[in-house]
């Protein structure tokens, strides 16, 4: 699952109706979502709108905004003023955003207005995406707690006899070993690009400020926010992360690398056990063994890795809440926006209670679009997909401070130059390519250079006035 904008290429563009209002008086809400356009959508859509007129008496105009460019698009489109109804934000723009005003404040719309997504949708999750005590956005409702998963090629661990029940950095380093010397100069174990993630600040609670440095643990029972890269275990990863880098273990084009092969030996993700089915399919091999090592937790930052929010400037507010009160509830309009057009893109099958896809090439991202819990699942994953998420939520321990954001405002000058600072050497730390006791003391430097003292203490201050008072 992917918690931010990735760097990828393009802006596509879906069009359905033309927004506002169409002949017929009937609003046609403009939904702003990340991906890659497909030809023949502006039928389908239409399909879609059809539905949706029928049961919340709006049409659809969705738009895409390319993965590489989306972040940028959004601002700008928002500091120009121009016209949106509802848009897909996460963890790196949802704070930002609401501090310049840019969302409707759903506190009160909500029970009025969408009482069924009200209900639906877990306490801990509106708590997650409160700013100052306010809701601005509709979490999606999915594996939104966090539980981190090692996922081995069986045959690859069978061959070598591999341990992969030990979830350490050096469990991990043994077994990589093992492979390394059984299959040759050219193999790499532990393959990464420059937007992988090794979940290495997970542990942390980043009070949805966007920058890894800061943070505060989430089990931490006094709430204290500290420098992460001061922290043995953080430093301790990289340097085993570098160790494998200089060995060969890591791919040396590591942090040039945008994206990851589909098969590599061995990968960590944000995940479940059933879905290695999904993997090992995508990956072409036989079958993948997950061995969990983080989690479940809540947290800030798990829970706003996708959100949908509506415009403060839109003029249908309350429709475009009963059309995501819809898409959260009505499993035919989930199932087609997951999917596509019955028919034409998918057939259910096994009596109604699976989905086989006739066609691949669906373009709507389906984390950024509803509650994986309302849709059918495809008849290519076995029984109890989504339930195995759903028992992961309700384990899930939650963070210590849980329910807090960051104000950005008084830091804002030093929060820009604290990110610019880290995003300098990020890539290579989080890649192996750097060796962290040469790097950390010259990132550490920068970030004190950059006002992060004040950062640190205007975090704490604003924590213990929040939790002093409650925490509401």
């Amino acid at each position: 699952m992917k918690n931010k904008f990735l760097i990828l290429a393009g802006i596509g563009f879906i069009l359905c109706g033309c927004g506002g209002s169409n002949s017929s008086g009937v609003p046609s809400l403009i939904w702003w979502q990340i991906g890659s356009a497909q030809g023949g959508m502006a039928e389908d859509l239409r399909s879609i709108s059809d539905y949706t007129q029928e049961k919340a008496g709006v049409r659809l105009d969705i738009k895409q905004a390319g993965w590489g460019d989306a972040a940028q698009r959004f601002t700008t489109m928002i500091n120009a003023g121009e016209y949106y109804d509802i848009l897909f934000t996460d963890l790196g723009s949802y704070n930002r955003l609401v501090s310049l005003g840019a969302f409707t404040d759903l506190t009160d719309l909500l029970p009025q207005e969408a009482p069924a997504l009200w209900d639906y949708i877990p306490a801990v999750l509106w708590n997650g995406v409160k700013v100052k005590g306010r809701i601005y956005s509709v979490p999606t409702y999915k594996d939104s707690s966090k539980t981190a998963y090692y996922f081995w090629d069986h045959e690859v661990a069978a061959k070598y006899g591999l341990d992969i029940s030990d979830t350490s950095w050096a469990g991990l380093g043994k077994a990589f070993r093992a492979m390394k010397a059984g299959e040759g100069k050219r193999y790499y174990p532990f393959i990464l690009a420059r937007s992988s993630n090794n979940f290495i600040f997970d542990r942390y609670d980043s009070l949805a400020a966007d920058l890894q440095p800061l943070g505060v643990r989430l089990n931490d029972p006094e709430r204290r926010v500290v420098n992460t890269l001061e922290q043995a275990d953080v430093r301790e990863a990289f340097t085993w992360l570098h160790q494998w880098y200089e060995a060969g273990i890591i791919n040396p084009d590591a942090n040039m690398m945008d994206e990851t092969p589909k098969y590599r030996p061995f990968f960590m993700a944000q995940a479940w056990p059933a879905v290695a089915a999904s993997y090992a399919t995508s990956a072409g091999i036989a079958q993948y063994d997950p061995v969990r090592f983080l989690g479940p937790s809540y947290s800030t930052d798990s829970i706003q890795g996708s959100m949908n929010a509506v415009n403060g400037n839109s003029k249908y507010p309350k429709e475009a809440l009963k059309l995501l009160e819809l898409v959260n509830t009505d499993r035919k309009l989930r199932d087609m926006l997951a999917y596509g057009i019955e028919g034409k893109h998918f057939t259910y099958v096994s009596e109604g209670q699976a989905v086989h896809r006739d066609r691949t090439d669906w373009p709507l991202i389906n984390y950024q679009v509803g509650s994986y819990f309302i849709e059918t699942p495809e008849d290519t994953v076995p029984a109890g997909y989504w339930e195995e998420v759903r028992q992961l939520n309700e384990q899930a321990s939650p963070s210590a401070v849980l329910g807090f954001m960051l104000d950005l405002e008084p830091i804002r000058n030093e929060m820009v130059n604290c990110r610019a600072a880290w995003l300098k050497y990020v890539t290579d730390l989080n890649t192996g390519a750097s060796d962290p006791e040469l790097v950390l003391s010259q990132v550490m430097a920068e970030l004190k250079a950059a006002g992060f003292d004040r950062v640190l203490r205007e975090a704490q201050r604003q924590i213990d006035e929040y939790f002093g008072a409650g925490g509401n």
